[in-house]
């Protein structure tokens, strides 16, 4: 089985799936080998890969808070930090780093379920990326209903201090880590990464761990690059994912994740 990240892995800096790559992982299907996407994404994200791919994998999104067959538009498994927790955690957090901002990511049945908005924000809550899809609400809205994921904002510091910071006062209450270093850190129920998310797709399959390869760039890839039978991390990739790695390819802007498919399927 092959699984990859999405941002800074398989997607350029244009958010595409280069024709490189897409024709490797095209060949690695046709071999009868399963490829999955490993994101930070929430399940209504993955649509514009699914497009660029052209296939519709299993997906563990989240940080491997949810399971998404993005086939059939279905969660087929979430977990959650419950209502005590995220209050807990914001609590904390507001403590610990004056100033930053909360939101929640929640999820339904299907990618884009409209019964609750999917990502609430709080008033003081600053996106760190483009074009945003969140709704605003009062700061006890964003920590009144269970989570797949709770984000932290603090614009100007590091993601890597964020966590030095919050760590050890959350402990093992919740699992912690980034995607961006751009003052964001998030989130998860206890244990919940992309490794025990990719464990649960690769019993599905059928697939042991080391017949697993796993590309990746930043640190909330690490448990996953770690479990894997072969981890692959970017030339662009942050140093936690670096050391974590079996192996360093090239940049997601040249095709890194290609390369490498390329010694087994062409």
């Amino acid at each position: 089985m092959v699984a990859s990240d999405v941002d800074g892995t398989l997607i350029d800096h244009d958010e595409r799936v280069t024709p490189r790559t897409k024709a490797a992982i095209d060949a690695l299907i046709t071999d009868g080998v399963p490829f999955v996407l490993a994101t930070g994404r929430p399940p209504r994200w993955i649509d514009p890969v699914v497009d660029g791919l052209g296939y519709a994998p299993l997906c563990v999104c989240g940080n491997g808070a949810v399971i998404y067959d993005s086939a059939s538009d279905s969660v087929l498994a979430s977990r959650t930090l419950d209502v005590e927790t995220l209050s807990w955690i914001a609590d904390i957090a507001e403590a610990a780093l004056p100033g930053c901002g909360l939101a929640a990511e929640r999820v339904g049945a299907r990618a884009h379920d409209a019964v609750t908005p999917q990502f609430v924000s709080s008033p003081q809550y600053e996106h760190a990326w483009l074009n945003p899809d969140d709704t605003m609400v009062a700061r006890h809205e964003v920590i009144d209903a269970p989570a797949i994921k709770m984000l932290i904002r603090l614009r100007g510091t590091p993601s890597g201090e964020m966590r030095r910071v919050l760590a050890p006062l959350i402990g093992d209450r919740a699992d912690i880590t980034y995607s961006t270093d751009h003052g964001l850190i998030e989130l998860s129920a206890p244990g919940v990464t992309k490794a025990s998310g990719l464990a649960i797709v690769a019993q599905r399959l059928g697939v042991e761990h080391p017949a697993i390869i796993a590309f990746g760039d930043m640190p909330n890839d690490v448990p996953m690059l770690s479990m894997a039978g072969h981890g692959v991390a970017m030339a662009n990739a942050h140093p936690e994912a670096i050391a974590a790695a079996d192996e360093v390819t090239g940049t997601n802007a040249d095709d890194g994740v290609a390369r490498v498919l390329e010694r087994w399927w062409s």
